[in-house]
């Protein structure tokens, strides 16, 4: 039987990444902001279904997963950064940044529970290494991430029949960090960065790793 999975932010970068490692013998739900900039990976992935919807909109997102009675795998992908210092940041910056990288995580979840509890499946957290530590300017990002790795922690304790990974990496070669780097005003150079295809294969092996273990939290930093 096929297992099922979800991956929110799969349109591009590292949510693309983590849907071609699961493709191979998941059934997949992609989820993206619109069916247009979900078309490239699922003609790439063909059997995966689109998943296009806005993750702040908490009503739609209950609505949109009722059909899925069973999940073995919930990937949290989704995010965003806002750069700036304590002085420079806005309050609508910090809130936008915990709107999307912990309630819509949050609400997601919670729809999702009862599919997750029949599969006795595994939610995976992309959180980042500024869940464990805090640098100049990113306190706003690090303080959604922070909250992020508790929630985590909460679910792991909470739903004792789900397993729950959070995944920590360092900066990745996408095209938010391309971004993020113009905003710090840097030359890109991709090669600094964890590969894309690096951190899901390290998502992979978690989903794969045998029943009687439990990875909690995977650590990845550039070398």
């Amino acid at each position: 039987m096929t297992s099922t999975a979800l991956v929110t932010g799969a349109s591009r970068g590292l949510g693309a990444a983590i849907a071609r490692k699961l493709a191979p013998d998941h059934h997949l739900y992609l989820g993206g902001r619109s069916l247009d900039s979900l078309a490239a990976i699922s003609s790439e992935l063909p059997g995966s279904t689109p998943w296009p919807v806005d993750l702040l909109d908490h009503d739609a997102v209950r609505a949109s997963v009722q059909h899925i009675d069973s999940l073995d795998v919930l990937v949290h992908n989704a995010g965003v950064a806002a750069l700036g210092t304590v002085e420079e940041s806005s309050v609508d910056d910090w809130r936008s940044q915990y709107e999307s990288n912990v309630l819509a995580v949050v609400s997601l979840t919670q729809a999702l529970l009862p599919a997750l509890r029949r599969a006795g499946g595994h939610v995976v957290l992309i959180n980042s290494g500024a869940g464990l530590r805090v640098n100049p300017g990113w306190g706003g990002y690090a303080a959604s991430k922070f909250a992020l790795r508790a929630f985590g922690d909460a679910l792991r304790a909470e739903e004792t029949s789900l397993r729950v990974t959070s995944v920590h990496p360092g900066r990745i070669d996408t095209d938010m960090q391309r971004a993020i780097v113009r905003d710090e005003g840097d030359e890109y150079d991709g090669s600094k960065f964890l590969q894309a295809d690096t951190v899901a294969l390290a998502v992979r092996n978690a989903v794969d790793t045998p029943a009687d273990a439990h990875p909690t939290e995977i650590v990845l930093k550039t070398r």
